[in-house]
């Protein structure tokens, strides 16, 4: 049998828990950003066990972490190429690199486009500006209602949202007008994602659904998923995994609108996956607290993740490999609501250094920075022994 033939690998993604300013950083004007280092001065300290006795404060000072005296594999990653946003760093996890940013639009959508959006989608659109989706929706909300134009916005990312009431316009009736605006944004316009962001409620009381639905950009180039594929290996992307990659490379999707359905689907796979690639999005740190600022909100994320981060080394087997990164940073110290330009942090271990380690011996974790796709680099080599000397990324782990 082939060396992966029983090994599995997990890779968790905290969504936007970043960890300091990448050089370029002060070029999208986010110098001096740290997102875990900036909550917990705000706070006063973290308390996070399972991942501090990782390595967490060991990749950089981190209030109530202290560098673990027996780390695992940690360090800080980078992109290689543009962007600070979802898309471009699970494509960069996974050996993607976009030659070029994706289009933004700071001033809102030219009206040539919007145009030929009417056209596609059926439907008048109103407000039409880079907006924060809960202020857009209590703002529009109303006239949404009244005249049944959805409510388009945008923001820093390269990103096109479109908003409805359930009752006003049915939620398949929203998916399908996403996929026309899809269609829609190519060539020049190809944003990297075109949202469905259906929301109920009372006017005041408006509140998001679960139904959100990602419509991304495919892939420019073959990721390390792919790879994973052409070995006889199944990749099963839980949350928004599958649609950041428009599917590409994806066997399995499980839903994950929440973190506790994404962790309980962690736990199934777990449980019953024999070997296979498992790539999860933690998406409230980023979608429910980064954006809206709420630092109680993400310590609260971050220690749920924690406790099951601790459940989950317990029921690691000696040849599983659990990965724990980010995709991207959003300070809630900085000004405006946006992501941040910010290395990842690393954290890597697998079962047989635990073992090592409940047998009284050391993890003896390295310190490792590279670039995003070492991630996918290691996942492949564990999985399979091989390795994709054409894409970007090196293994930190045979």
């Amino acid at each position: 049998m082939d060396k992966g033939h029983a090994r599995r690998a997990f890779v968790l993604v905290i969504d936007a828990c970043g960890v300091g300013a990448l050089p370029d950083a002060a070029a999208y004007g986010d110098a001096d950003t740290n997102t875990l280092a900036h909550l917990a001065e705000a706070l006063g300290g973290l308390e996070l066990p399972a991942l501090g006795s990782l390595g967490l404060g060991s990749i950089v000072p981190v209030l109530g972490v202290p560098p673990s005296a027996d780390p695992a594999i940690h360090g800080r990653l980078h992109p290689l190429g543009p962007g600070k946003d979802s898309i471009s760093g699970h494509w960069e996890l996974m050996g993607v690199v976009a030659e070029r940013a994706l289009p933004t639009y700071p001033q809102g959508f030219p009206q040539e486009l919007i145009a030929r959006l009417l056209d596609a989608t059926g439907h008048e659109l109103i407000c039409n500006r880079p907006d924060n989706g809960l202020a857009a929706i209590e703002e529009f909300g109303v006239e949404h209602l009244r005249g049944g134009a959805l409510i388009l916005y945008t923001s820093q990312d390269s990103v096109l949202q479109l908003a409805a009431h359930i009752e006003r316009v049915p939620v398949q009736e929203l998916y399908r007008a996403c996929a026309a605006a899809r269609s829609v944004m190519s060539g020049e316009h190809a944003v990297g994602r075109v949202i469905a962001r259906p929301f109920t409620g009372e006017p005041g009381a408006f509140t998001r659904t679960d139904g959100r639905r990602d419509f991304a950009l495919a892939p420019p180039s073959r990721s390390y998923l792919q790879e994973l594929q052409a070995a006889g290996v199944e990749v099963h992307g839980v949350g928004k995994i599958h649609d950041l990659f428009a599917g590409v490379g994806i066997d399995e999707a499980y839903p994950g609108a929440t973190n506790a359905r994404a962790l309980e689907q962690l736990d199934g796979l777990l449980g019953r996956l024999q070997r296979g690639l498992v790539f999860v999005n933690l998406i409230e740190t980023d979608q429910l607290y980064g954006h809206r600022k709420d630092a109680q909100g993400f310590y609260a994320a971050l220690r749920e993740i924690d406790t099951r981060v601790r459940a989950l080394l317990d029921r690691l087997r000696p040849e599983d490999l659990l990965i724990v990164t980010a995709d991207h940073g959003v300070d809630l110290s900085h000004p405006g609501s946006d992501h941040t330009r910010e290395y990842a942090p690393l954290l890597g271990v697998t079962g047989e250094m635990l073992a090592t380690r409940a047998g009284g011996g050391r993890l003896g974790g390295p310190r490792h920075d590279g670039p995003l796709a070492d991630v996918g680099a290691t996942a492949l080599r564990w999985l399979t022994g091989r390795d994709a000397p054409e894409l970007p990324g090196e293994p930190f782990l045979g």
